[in-house]
């Protein structure tokens, strides 16, 4: 399967959607977690879950702003602390090498700790299928942050033209709270095009390489085979292809049920 392909725009405008649909739970979220920071133990879990705010964003719902109570934040207490220890120790380093080193590494283990959670894995195998999720997409990730930088820069000068009329703390909060729920909204929809729509694709391959072998053996040739590949060519990841495959391997839920079929129609891709 080939690998996901991170879509700027559309990053940026599900970042938008996402992050005006929750930026009232987001604000909840900040404020619940600022007023038991000194509380011991559970403050560890709240920043744990205010740092990983996209991993919630990205399943697509209007979160709660008590989500930042779960104890399964708590739970990766020390696998947390593991993660940033390493990740501080090869970045901080490399960015003394005219920073762009730094920068780069940065960029590829964006997603560890998101993984970290959402997948239970170690801190050492999420900083692996981090920069795996990110390559050949780190300068898209790039210009999305340049966008939220300009963003960002247009919302202030915004705020400070409207404070100069009046309240002028007022548009510099609300300037901050649209900035940063875009840019974790942002951040949700990189996890969810990177990681979880690429993994839900992954899952495909085993069955469809079943269902090749079932043909294979069915048929006991390699023009069948090419010729489903040449359909998958015609309509990628349709329907059609699947369909044809099962029928092919002699499932009835499938079509069409003999061979000519599909050498008639597909013989030589």
């Amino acid at each position: 399967m080939e690998k996901k392909s991170l879509n700027v725009i559309e990053v940026v405008k599900g970042g938008c959607e996402i992050g005006v649909k929750n930026a009232a739970s987001l604000v909840g979220a900040l404020f619940l977690w600022i007023i038991t920071i000194w509380i011991p133990y559970l403050n560890v879990g709240t920043t744990i879950a205010i740092n990983t705010i996209p991993l919630e964003l990205s399943k697509g719902k209007v979160i709660s702003p008590f989500f930042i109570f779960d104890g399964k934040y708590r739970q990766y207490m020390g696998e947390y602390f593991t993660l940033i220890g390493l990740m501080g120790l090869a970045i901080i380093p490399a960015l003394f090498f005219l920073i762009v080193p730094g920068i780069i590494i940065a960029l590829g283990w964006s997603l560890a700790l998101y993984i970290l959670l959402d997948k239970g894995v170690a801190p050492g195998e999420a900083m692996i299928r981090s920069n795996k999720a990110t390559y050949g997409n780190k300068w898209s990730i790039f210009f999305v942050g340049l966008i939220l930088c300009f963003v960002s820069v247009l919302l202030n000068l915004i705020a400070g033209w409207l404070g100069e009329l009046f309240w002028p703390l007022l548009w510099w909060v609300i300037a901050l709270v649209i900035t940063q729920a875009i840019s974790l909204g942002c951040w949700a929809c990189i996890y969810k095009q990177l990681v979880l729509t690429d993994e839900q694709g992954l899952t495909e391959e085993p069955a469809e390489a079943l269902l090749h072998h079932a043909v294979l053996r069915r048929f006991g040739g390699a023009a069948v085979y090419r010729g489903l590949r040449g359909l998958r060519k015609a309509v990628p990841g349709g329907a059609l292809y699947a369909a044809a495959l099962r029928g092919a391997a002699g499932d009835p839920g499938g079509y069409p049920h003999r061979r000519g079929a599909f050498l008639g129609g597909y013989h030589g891709h």
